[in-house]
């Protein structure tokens, strides 16, 4: 449904925003772009929804081309943003008639929507009274106004309390199965991801430095991982842990904390042969690996803390 090749897009300056990346989601998948502000998951979003011209590489959606078949590709996609670009001043219902009237859509395609995404008594209240929830219910029902086949959704539960994001995620997972939609999310909720996706892209400096389930890229790092937090410089302690062979290339320092995965040795082995170097350690832990460790491992630097 989605199909990159190659896609780059260099600004002027020279500035290489997205290297050539190259992927492909399939009809009915929920795909994951994550990345920090910088990675170039903004402007591969752009291209995408044909508001970015690339500069190499294609880009179709449903085999439509987005540069040399833009409205086309529109018309089969459709995209939320991370604001609202509802007007708060009108009403629900007035805010989609005209989105259906952009469309030529009949009027009875709102009362199924708003049904479906349980706004049938907010629809003649103005928005200015809705919650932030139920603004991001009434951005998912406007985007579908035009039943597309792939839908766009930038950082779709920034901003709500945690339980409002649990609703929000149940609504997006029956998407697919009552809409039958494909969709592409960015998030910078790696537990959003782990949740809602069936792949993720992971973006870093304009090119994808990882792409697989959430279930593979967790088990790339082991079943198990030695976490330390350390009195000192971490890049220091981790240098030595790998003299001493105790520490793999797979491990990594974020400030004083260090993740070490067990690839081969065992937690107990691994947690006697880093009490024998006496390190200065002010804490040690055992755990499962986590989406939030690989990207530690490929970027460097918390997604929370990058947005």
């Amino acid at each position: 449904m989605i199909q990159v090749e190659e896609l780059s897009k260099v600004y002027p300056g020279g500035v290489e925003a997205v290297k050539g990346i190259s992927f492909e989601v399939g009809a009915g998948e929920v795909f994951g772009l994550l990345g920090p502000n910088g990675a170039g998951k903004s402007t591969t979003i752009g291209m995408l929804t044909t508001t970015v011209t690339p500069t190499s590489g294609s880009a179709r959606l449903a085999g439509h081309d987005v540069s040399r078949e833009p409205i086309e590709a529109r018309s089969v996609s459709s995209v939320v943003f991370q604001e609202a670009v509802v007007d708060r001043s009108l009403s629900g219902r007035r805010n989609l008639e005209l989105h259906a009237r952009l469309w030529r859509i009949q009027d009875a395609r709102i009362d199924e929507l708003a049904e479906s995404f349980g706004l049938e008594g907010l629809l003649e209240q103005p928005v200015d009274t809705y919650s932030g929830g139920q603004r991001r219910r009434l951005e998912l029902a406007r985007a579908l106004i035009s039943a597309p086949r792939v839908l766009f959704l930038d950082e779709p539960t920034v901003g709500l309390d945690p339980r409002i994001r649990h609703e929000l995620h149940d609504l997006i997972a029956g998407l697919r199965v009552r809409a039958g939609l494909t969709l592409l999310l960015t998030t910078h909720y790696l537990d959003e991801a782990e949740r809602l996706c069936d792949r993720v892209a992971i973006m870093h400096r304009g090119e994808l430095v990882a792409l697989d389930t959430p279930n593979a890229l967790r088990a790339a790092l082991g079943s198990e991982i030695v976490e330390l937090h350390v009195e000192g410089e971490g890049e220091r302690m981790l240098a030595r842990l790998r003299e001493y062979g105790v520490a793999s290339d797979a491990a990594f320092a974020v400030g004083s904390t260090l993740t070490l995965p067990l690839a081969e040795r065992g937690a107990a082995a691994a947690i006697a042969a880093i009490q024998a170097l006496e390190l200065p350690l002010a804490q040690i832990s055992t755990r499962r690996p986590s989406l939030d460790d690989v990207y530690l491992q490929l970027t460097g630097g918390r997604l929370d803390e990058a947005a």
